[in-house]
């Protein structure tokens, strides 16, 4: 029989193991990244490098990860128009990922519009390495992507946050995706802050309405016969596909 002082001191060891369960291992929040572009390595046509200065050649952008244990929606911070003539030089696309029917829905911004994407959860092989750093207070382990010979991209996941979701539509990993960064560091994302107040309906929510959707494949396909023989087409296709 358990005494009372007995039951006490159970009910409070309870309590400790449960609230330390909690904290390590969570499965809901939002997550601030910040994104640090270098327009000099992105770009390499002479053309386009004449618009690039000492002052502008590091662009840094906001963006935002709800997650929950199923859904995770990603998309830029809002801000105010200004006469920014080179915004235009990073893309700003949203991503919606199930992983539960292991979709995405994605709002890519293309040629200043939006192009929408309805398609499966992307399938990347992960070659996970034993270094580790820490992001935003969490301890994680880095992760290497080689897409093909010329792309390799660096992720650094924490397996504190459960959902297999990050930035940019990556997922795949056991934790979530805290950092990004592309070989040569041109593009880099890293989160600046992890709060763990649940995301409301909305948060969670990334509207098509009635737009045309299209699959990878379609779109690739699209691209390439209207844009394809292009110079500047081509750049824009790559820069897109990187990520995809």
């Amino acid at each position: 029989m358990i005494s009372t002082a007995g039951t006490k001191f159970f009910f409070l060891f309870s309590l400790l193991i449960c609230g330390s369960f909690s904290a390590q291992y969570i499965s809901s929040g939002k997550i601030t990244y910040e994104r640090r572009t270098n327009l000099e390595k992105r770009f390499t046509d002479q053309r386009m490098r004449r618009m690039i200065t000492d002052e502008n050649k590091i662009r840094n952008e906001s963006f935002t990860l709800f997650f929950s244990d199923s859904i995770s929606v990603f998309k830029p911070v809002p801000v105010e128009k200004t006469d920014d003539m080179i915004s235009w030089m990073t893309t700003k696309n949203s991503y919606l990922q199930n992983l539960n029917s292991k979709r995405q829905i994605s709002i890519l911004a293309l040629f200043g519009q939006d192009v929408y994407v309805n398609d499966s959860l992307p399938a990347r092989v992960w070659k996970v390495t034993d270094n580790k750093r820490t992001i935003a207070g969490y301890e994680c382990r880095k992760a290497i992507f080689e897409k093909n010979d010329s792309t390799r991209i660096y992720a650094w996941y924490s397996p504190a946050l459960i959902p297999s979701v990050g930035p940019e539509g990556f997922c795949g990993l056991p934790g979530t995706i805290l950092g990004v960064a592309t070989e040569d560091g041109g593009v880099i994302y890293f989160a600046k802050k992890v709060d763990l107040t649940a995301p409301t309906s909305n948060e969670m929510k990334l509207e098509v309405g009635k737009n045309k959707t299209y699959t990878l494949i379609e779109l690739r396909q699209k691209l390439e016969k209207e844009y394809g023989n292009t110079p500047w087409g081509k750049r824009v296709f790559d820069d897109l596909f990187r990520w995809l």
